[in-house]
């Protein structure tokens, strides 16, 4: 089976601004998601998983000129270079391509006080900046496609590199909590008024988050590790459901794991990590297309529960947190989760655990019926 490999990664969120930091803090059972008042809005304050303004500005500071980049840029221009500097990738090389996800990218500038040029609000303008940034000589390819950007990112890399075109391809993806997106949330009556609790039988919604996340891919394995990490294959699919509501047979998300799947041994699907946003209809839906795709008894998490929904960033964070828990042989629990919510019962992970792993599958679900999936593999070195 062709596969790409993953050889270097890191996360800017609210646990951690290197993926050690927050991979620890999962692993200690840590959340993210705090009590904020930042947002003028006529509730007091919500809860939502935010970076640490303090030191994005301290860390970004070290690559870029105090006040000519957004919260935004900040993040994501920060976490390609904790990705990349000290090692081998080369940047500048016609090999390498950039591709950034993010669903709304600099959404904060259609809000008064900014003084930022009104096409930075484009989110082609920001995948030129991050190009500039790092002199890459290649057009950056932007992958904005509602709550799967991340994931289809991931998939749409692991394709152009199986082409030949690239050696290799940063993802980067990144999204930021603002006004305008908890007041597009807050009229679907989609947030819930605590924690999100992904899966369980009192889930109300989901949580707001925000971070980047970067990952970079390679048609050559690194060779300095004992293990490697792999995107076996990927997939996406749309069924056409609804505007906002996903299917309620599962039928996007089934086709796309179905697709994802279909040259791998299902025995060595060590763990699900879903999407599991905390919202009745899509943890419902997933739980019946696991089922249809007979990996319900799979050990299933949702890692939104410690970082909230980060929208674009999603599939990119999550990504890079299964690699690190199959390289640290760690199944992590699904936080907030303690009762089954859904129709299909689902084998959800309640405590971490240490446990010999092999692959893990990824899936992602968005607005407009979309869908996708990874596998993610752990392959030792003969």
């Amino acid at each position: 089976m062709p596969a790409v490999y993953k050889i270097a990664d890191n996360i800017i969120s609210s646990l951690g601004f290197d993926t050690s930091e927050n991979f620890m803090n999962l692993t200690s059972g840590i959340s993210g998601i705090k009590l904020t008042n930042r947002f003028n809005l006529p509730q007091s304050a919500q809860y939502a998983s935010m970076v640490d303004d303090f030191r994005l500005q301290e860390v970004s500071s070290a690559y870029l000129e105090p006040g000519s980049y957004t919260r935004l840029e900040k993040m994501i221009i920060s976490s390609v270079h904790k990705a990349v500097d000290g090692s081998e990738i080369d940047m500048k090389s016609p090999e390498t391509l950039i591709v950034f996800s993010t669903v709304k990218g600099n959404n904060d500038l259609i809000e008064p006080g900014n003084n930022f040029s009104p096409d930075r609000i484009h989110l082609w303008k920001t995948a030129e900046l991050i190009r500039a940034h790092f002199a890459n000589p290649n057009m950056p390819v932007v992958i904005s496609d509602a709550c799967i950007s991340g994931t289809l990112a991931i998939v749409y890399a692991r394709r152009m590199l199986l082409s030949g075109k690239y050696k290799t391809i940063v993802v980067t993806g990144g999204d930021i909590v603002s006004q305008f997106i908890v007041s597009g949330f807050e009229c679907l009556k989609a947030i819930d008024p605590l924690p999100c609790k992904p899966f369980d039988i009192d889930r109300k919604g989901l949580s707001l988050g925000e971070g980047a996340g970067t990952i970079v891919l390679s048609v050559e394995p690194p060779e300095k590790e004992e293990s490697i990490i792999a995107i076996e294959d990927g997939s996406s699919s749309n069924d056409a459901n609804h505007i906002s509501g996903p299917s309620r047979t599962g039928e996007g998300l089934y086709r796309s794991i179905m697709s994802t799947i279909r040259n791998c041994q299902t025995e060595d699907i060590s763990f699900i990590n879903a999407h599991g946003t905390g919202t009745v209809f899509n943890d419902e839906m997933e739980s019946i297309a696991f089922s249809r795709c007979s990996l319900a008894g799979k050990p299933v998490n949702s890692f939104k529960g410690f970082l909230g929904h980060t929208l674009g960033a999603a599939g990119v964070i999550e990504a890079i947190l299964c690699c690190k828990s199959l390289e640290e042989n760690k199944l992590i629990k699904s936080y907030g989760y303690s009762g089954q919510g859904t129709s299909v019962k689902l084998n959800m992970i309640t405590e971490t655990v240490t446990t010999p792993l092999i692959s893990c599958l990824k899936t992602a679900s968005g607005f407009g019926g979309t869908n996708a999936t990874i596998l993610i593999s752990k392959r030792l070195w003969q």
